[in-house]
């Protein structure tokens, strides 16, 4: 008999502005009984809520259960910054091989904000939650302006389209001084990511999918029958399982010692008087991703995404227990409030209404492990901090591998090394968090 045995549950600090300014979800429907399925998908995040969808497709009629350990949208899948991009960070340039494969990614990404578009409009979910706006990478100074002259040069040589942006531009998009100037590419959405997997679980539930919240799988054990799949107060017995749990992969004893657990945190200012909306100036709704990815992440939403607000995203802490610390909440609530006031100074000082830690994962060689790690058992995790998008062609890539299927996908994934080791504790933590500390006071100002 074999026993995959979960050392460690998510755990949540601070609570996402995302889920706040939804309002009060439904009661949970907890798993309460022993029961069976066709599949059980664990975790109802991107990953695992994709998975759930393409097995609708896959397998019509089957029973699929989905297990979340929280409420939905309440983790990891609800608290990042609701960027899901369509070409990939850093873009490389160089060989016609990479540039190969990189085209390769850019189009799987764009099926995934497709596979996620069209489930919108299948499932009613509120079009303001998916927006196809695209995004801009923002210019502070000479050294950022360097990072994003690379990246014309590298979009014009794959023909992906783009717009450079000059700062009186920046102004009249942001309302803020702040910025000399961008690169705006189409490709992006834009999200309310608690919005949208609100949305996507209350569709599947009517599709005829069980999802049960508030239901933590502490542990699953295949016997001669198939994988019985526990849970505090039920079990589920089933021949398949998919794991969309991203980092929480380590916690089941896969991949363990090759997983960098990091965190990241986000902020949102309380919703914007007449005079303060005055005040700032701009558009009302915008995103900009920082030029060196360890800069500040901002955003601008608007009533139709949860009120006249600002999002700011900075700082990181690597923690491979999985667990941040009320210490890297404070520096971190401390960092943001300083990108705000540098940006907005005209609103300097106003205190941000929601600071939370967002959980993700990454391999050292910023592969995936998507694919069969036992029999009947298939992971969609290690987004490499890309989950809107990278968990959602891992959860459809999980989900087609389950029911016997090969595509664009799976061929992909299928082709990547396993994540190379990284360095026992506590060298890991300690170098982890020298090298991101070094690079956040480089990108300081970005």
């Amino acid at each position: 008999m074999t026993t995959y045995t979960a050392v460690r549950a998510p755990v949540q600090r601070g609570a996402s502005g995302w889920v706040a300014i939804l309002g009060e979800a439904p009661e949970p429907q907890v798993l309460e009984q022993d029961t069976t399925a066709d599949f059980v998908v664990v975790g109802a995040g991107f990953a695992g809520l994709a998975a759930a969808r393409r097995l609708t497709e896959l397998a019509p009629g089957a029973r699929i259960v989905v297990l979340e350990a929280g409420r939905v949208a309440e983790s990891a899948a609800g608290r990042n910054s609701g960027f899901m991009i369509d070409l990939p960070h850093n873009l490389p340039g160089g060989e016609h091989t990479a540039a190969r494969g990189e085209k390769e990614l850019i189009a799987l990404n764009r099926q995934a904000q497709d596979f996620a578009g069209a489930a919108v409009e299948d499932y009613g979910i509120d079009p303001h939650y998916f927006d196809r706006a695209g995004k801009i990478n923002g210019v502070v100074d000479d050294r950022t302006q360097k990072i994003v002259d690379h990246e014309r040069a590298h979009l014009s040589e794959i023909g992906e389209p783009f717009e450079m942006l000059g700062a009186q531009t920046m102004r009249e998009v942001t309302g803020s001084t702040y910025y000399q100037g961008g690169i705006f590419t189409p490709g992006t959405v834009m999200l309310q990511p608690a919005g949208f997997i609100r949305g996507m679980a209350a569709g599947l539930c009517r599709a005829g999918v069980d999802i049960f919240e508030d239901s933590p799988v502490t542990a699953f054990t295949r016997d001669s029958e198939g994988w019985s799949v526990i849970t505090p107060k039920g079990r589920v017995s089933t021949g398949k399982v998919i794991l969309g749990v991203n980092g929480h992969l380590e916690s089941f004893g896969v991949a363990r010692g090759r997983l960098m657990q990091l965190f990241l945190f986000g902020a949102m200012s309380p919703e914007l008087t007449g005079d303060q909306l005055r005040k700032l100036g701009g558009q009302a709704r915008w995103g900009i991703t920082p030029a060196d990815p360890m800069g500040a992440t901002v955003r601008r939403i608007d009533p139709g995404q949860g009120g006249n607000r600002v999002i700011v995203r900075a700082a990181a802490a690597m923690r491979s227990g999985m667990r941040s610390r009320a210490l890297d909440l404070m520096r971190a609530r401390r960092s943001m409030q300083q990108r705000f006031d540098a940006r907005f100074p005209a609103l300097a000082g106003l205190p941000m209404e929601h600071v939370w830690a967002g959980h993700l994962c990454l391999s050292l060689n910023g592969v995936a492990v998507m694919g069969e790690v036992d029999w009947g058992v298939y992971s969609a995790c290690v987004q490499n901090g890309l989950g809107t998008a990278r968990g959602t062609l891992t959860g459809i890539g999980a989900a087609e591998l389950a029911c016997g299927e090969e595509s664009a996908i799976t061929r992909r994934f299928l082709a990547e090394p396993e994540p190379r080791k990284l360095p026992p504790q506590p060298f890991r933590d300690i170098g982890g968090n020298i090298a991101i500390r070094w690079k956040e006071w480089r990108a300081r100002l970005a």
